[in-house]
C-alpha cells in the first residue's frame, strides 16, 4: 500500500465510531472478547503451552484495540438488541479492518527513507526514534504485564493507603480486592455456562454478552461480602457521564479508567477483566491527587512501595544479609553524595537499583517526542544517573563510605569486581524495552556494567524464574551485556527465552529480533504459579535440564559459600550449551568414581575460545593444603600452555562430589622461558570431551616423567591408566 493509499487516521476513526454506534454492535465486541481474550483447555491434560500460543496469534487484536471499541460503543449509548448472524460477522469483520487500516495510518511512512531512488541509512535511525514510530510501539506493543500482578500488587502498593479506601469510598483494601478477585471466576463460569447454552439455542439467539455480565449478587455470594461493600466496589470502577474526551485512538477513554458499564440498577457489563484489574492498579491514585490534604501522603506511599517492594523481591532472592534498603554514600567531607534505594551485595558483585514512579503522560503516549524524552528523562534517565554516580562511589572505597538510614555502616567485604545498575519504575510503562533503547544515554566501564530498565511487574517475575543467586546474576550480567544485540517488545520475551535455550549470543551475531510468542511457556508457567492452574510451572530448560546433576550441586554449593574466587566459573558454567554441561556431568561422575577407587587425583580439563579461558576440575580427598597447591599448579600450567586470560579451577570430594574450593587465575598472558619448560610436554586442554579415546592425550610423556597433573608422582603410578585423568 503506498502512501497515497493511506487515508488520515481522523476519517478512519470517524468511521469506526460510526460502526460502533450500529444497532447491536456490543454483541460483536462480546465475540471478539472472548475469541481474542479466552483460551480453551483439556482438564484431563491440564494447561500446555501450545493452548496458550493463541493468545500471540498476529491475527488477533490487542487489548487496546478492543478497549478502543468499547469506549465507542459506549460514546454512543449502547444498544443491546441481538444482531442477525450476517450482520454480527459484518461487524466483527468491518471492525478488524478499519482497526488493522487505522494501525497502517499509525505506522511512518517507508518512502521517506529514500532519496531519488537511494536508500538513506540515516533516516531509518530517525524513523525509528521518531514520536510516530514509538507512538505505534506504545500502543500496539501487547502486554508486559500479567493480570494476576495487577490485582495481587495492588495489596502491597496501596497497603499504606487503607485507610483511605475505607473513609472515602466506603470499604477496605482487602474487600475490594476481594470482589475483584472473584469476578474472574465469575465470568469464567459464565462463559462456560454460556458456551453450553447456545448450543441449544437458535442461531439467531447466538451472542457471548451474556457471559461477560453479573450482578450484585451474584458477587456477593461469590465473595462473601455484604450487597453494600460490593456495591461500593463495583461503583467505584463503573463508568459514567459520557465518553465525549474519546477522540483519537489514543486520546483519554473512560472506559479503561472505569471499565465496568452499567446495564441497569442491578447488572453490569465488564468486557475485559484485564482492563478492571489494571484500573484496580492504577485509577485509585488519581483519587488521591484530588484530595488536596491527602496528595503528599499517596505521593511517599507510592515511593515507599516501590522500595519496599524492590527489596521484598530481592531478598527472597539473595537472602537478608546481602539486600539493603536506602543507603547514604557519604564521602570523606562527611557529607551524603549519593542514595541507594534498594542495594544488592553478593560476594564482589552489586546491585544498584533505583526506584521511580513517573508515568507516562498522555501526550507521550500520543506521540509528542518532547513528552516522551520529558518523561523518561524524569522515570528512567533520572534513576540510571544517580546509579552511575552512586556506583563510581561504591568501586572507591576508600574515598566513601556507606550507611544505613540509622547511621550504622554497611559492611565492606571486599573490593567489587562488577556493579549492575537496575532502573526500576512502579507503574506499567508502554514500550519501555524501545524507549530504553532510543532515549537512555548511558556509560560503560568495566566495573559498571550497561543498566537493566524493568517496571516492578518484571523484577516479580523475574525474582520469581530466577530465584537463585547466581541464576539471577548470570542471567542479568548477560542481558546487560547484549544489551543492543537483543531486540524483542518487551523484557518477558527475553526471560522466557532464556529459561528455554540459555541466553547465549555469538560474536558474529550483531542482531536478534524475539517473537512475542516465544513467551508462552513463561505466560504459562506464572498463571500456573500463581493462579493455581493446572500446568508445567517450570519452562523446560536450564531450571529443569540439570537439576540434581553434579553441575547443579555444584553450583549450589558455590552460592552457598559466597566464593569470590569461583562465581566468575559459576557464570561460565550457566553459560554453556546442554550438550557442553551433559559432557561436563558425565566427565565429573567419572573422575569421582576413579578417586574413589584409587584415591588418586583424577581431573577434567577443558578450553574454551569464548570468553578466552578454561578450567581445570580436580577429584581427590587429599589434605586441603596438598590439594590447593597441587590444582594452583595445574591451573596456572594450564593457563600458560592455552595462552588464556583467565583459568577456574576446582576441586571435588570424590564421596559425593561435593565442592572443596576454587581458585581462580586472571591475568593477562605473557611468555616466561621458565614455564615453557615446565609444560614443554603438556598437550593443549581439549574443547570438548571424548569418551571413547584412550590416553591419546598422553601418548607424548614418559612412563617415567613427571604426571601432567602436577601431582608430585610418576606419570607411570599416577595417570597412565585412567580414561579421563
Amino acid at each position: 500500500m503506498s502512501a497515497t493509499d493511506i487515508r488520515d487516521e481522523a476519517a478512519i476513526f470517524t468511521e469506526l465510531s460510526e460502526l460502533c454506534s450500529s444497532s447491536g454492535f456490543v454483541h460483536a465486541i462480546a465475540y471478539l472478547c472472548f475469541r481474542d481474550n479466552t483460551f480453551s483447555y483439556n482438564v484431563d491434560k491440564g494447561v500446555e503451552s501450545e493452548d496458550v500460543l493463541q493468545q500471540f496469534s498476529m491475527e488477533r487484536l490487542v487489548r487496546t484495540e478492543i478497549s478502543a471499541l468499547i469506549g465507542l460503543a459506549f460514546k454512543h449509548g449502547i444498544d443491546f438488541k441481538i444482531p442477525e448472524p450476517q450482520d454480527l460477522q459484518k461487524y466483527a469483520d468491518e471492525a478488524e479492518k478499519l482497526l488493522h487500516e487505522y494501525h497502517v495510518s499509525m505506522m511512518p511512512s517507508h518512502e521517506n527513507l529514500f532519496e531519488n531512488g537511494q536508500f538513506q541509512p540515516e533516516k531509518m535511525g530517525e524513523m525509528i526514534s521518531s514520536g510516530e514510530m514509538l507512538r505505534e510501539a506504545i500502543f500496539y506493543g501487547g502486554e508486559s504485564t500479567f493480570h494476576f500482578q495487577y490485582r495481587d500488587l495492588c495489596l502491597k502498593k496501596y497497603e499504606k493507603d487503607s485507610d483511605f479506601f475505607q473513609k472515602k469510598k466506603g470499604y477496605t483494601l482487602q474487600q475490594a480486592y476481594d470482589v475483584i478477585y472473584c469476578l474472574e471466576e465469575l465470568q469464567n463460569q459464565h462463559l462456560n455456562n454460556n458456551m453450553e447454552e447456545m448450543v441449544t439455542k437458535d442461531p439467531s439467539e447466538w451472542t457471548f454478552l451474556p457471559a461477560f455480565t453479573f450482578t450484585y449478587k451474584e458477587v456477593a455470594n461469590a465473595c462473601k461480602h455484604d450487597l453494600n461493600t460490593v456495591k461500593n466496589v463495583l461503583n467505584s470502577f463503573t463508568a459514567s457521564g459520557s465518553n465525549e474526551t474519546y477522540i483519537s485512538i489514543d486520546s483519554f477513554n473512560i472506559t479503561n479508567a472505569y471499565p465496568i458499564i452499567k446495564l441497569n440498577e442491578e447488572e453490569f457489563l465488564l468486557l475485559q477483566y484485564y482492563s478492571l484489574v489494571e484500573a484496580f492498579y492504577e485509577t485509585p491514585f488519581f483519587w488521591f491527587l484530588e484530595d488536596s490534604k491527602y496528595k503528599s501522603t499517596a505521593l511517599k506511599n507510592r515511593g515507599d512501595f516501590t522500595e519496599d517492594f524492590a527489596h521484598e523481591r530481592l531478598t527472597q532472592v539473595f537472602g537478608e544479609k546481602n539486600v539493603f534498603k536506602n543507603i547514604n554514600i557519604y564521602g570523606s567531607d562527611g557529607n551524603i553524595a549519593g542514595e541507594v534505594d534498594v542495594l544488592v551485595i553478593y560476594a564482589d558483585r552489586a546491585i544498584v537499583l533505583q526506584a521511580k514512579s513517573k508515568k507516562l503522560t498522555l501526550q507521550a503516549r500520543q506521540g509528542n517526542k518532547s513528552n516522551l524524552e520529558n518523561d523518561f528523562e524524569k522515570a528512567v534517565q533520572a534513576a540510571y544517573d544517580q546509579g552511575y554516580s552512586c556506583a563510581e562511589f561504591m568501586l572507591e572505597p576508600d574515598k566513601y563510605t556507606l550507611k544505613h538510614e540509622d547511621g550504622t555502616l554497611v559492611e565492606r567485604r571486599m573490593k567489587l569486581k562488577e556493579v549492575y545498575i537496575t532502573c526500576l519504575v512502579s507503574d506499567h510503562y508502554p514500550a519501555l524495552f524501545t524507549q530504553s533503547n532510543q532515549f537512555l544515554k548511558t556509560q560503560v566501564t568495566e566495573e559498571i556494567l550497561p543498566p537493566y530498565v524493568m517496571d516492578v511487574f518484571f523484577l516479580d517475575t523475574l525474582t520469581e524464574m530466577l530465584d537463585r543467586p547466581l541464576h539471577f546474576l548470570s542471567y542479568i550480567n548477560r542481558r546487560a551485556t547484549y544489551n543492543k544485540q537483543v531486540h524483542a517488545s518487551f523484557e518477558l520475551t527475553v526471560l522466557s527465552y532464556h529459561l528455554r535455550r540459555n541466553l547465549w549470543i555469538e560474536d558474529n551475531l550483531s542482531y536478534m529480533q524475539l517473537g512475542d510468542d516465544i513467551c508462552a511457556d513463561l505466560d504459562l508457567a506464572m498463571m500456573v504459579r500463581r493462579r493455581g492452574i493446572p500446568g508445567n510451572d517450570t519452562p523446560e530448560g536450564i531450571l529443569t535440564e540439570y537439576e540434581g546433576t553434579p553441575i547443579d550441586r555444584v553450583i549450589k554449593q558455590i552460592e552457598q559459600k559466597e566464593n569470590t574466587n569461583i562465581i566468575d566459573f559459576a557464570f561460565l558454567l550457566l553459560s554453556l550449551s546442554g550438550d557442553t554441561i551433559q559432557d561436563i556431568n558425565k566427565a565429573i561422575d567419572r573422575i569421582t568414581l576413579l578417586s574413589r577407587k584409587d584415591g588418586k587425583t583424577h581431573d577434567l580439563t577443558l578450553y574454551f575460545d569464548k570468553p578466552d579461558c578454561g578450567f581445570t576440575i580436580h577429584s581427590n580427598a587429599h589434605p586441603k593444603e596438598l590439594a590447593l597447591k597441587s590444582l594452583g599448579d595445574h591451573c596456572e600450567r594450564r593457563k600458560y600452555t592455552s595462552k588464556a586470560s583467565k583459568w577456574h579451577g576446582l576441586c571435588l570430594h570424590p564421596d559425593d562430589g561435593s565442592f572443596r574450593f576454587g581458585v581462580t587465575l586472571d591475568y593477562e598472558w605473557k611468555y616466561s622461558a621458565k614455564m615453557g619448560e615446565i609444560v614443554r610436554h603438556l598437550p593443549k586442554p581439549q574443547k570438548h570431551i571424548d569418551f571413547n579415546a584412550k590416553n591419546k592425550r598422553r601418548n607424548k610423556i614418559g612412563r617415567n616423567e613427571p604426571c601432567p597433573c602436577n601431582s608430585g608422582k610418576k606419570y607411570k603410578k599416577c595417570c597412565l591408566n585412567s580414561k579421563v585423568s
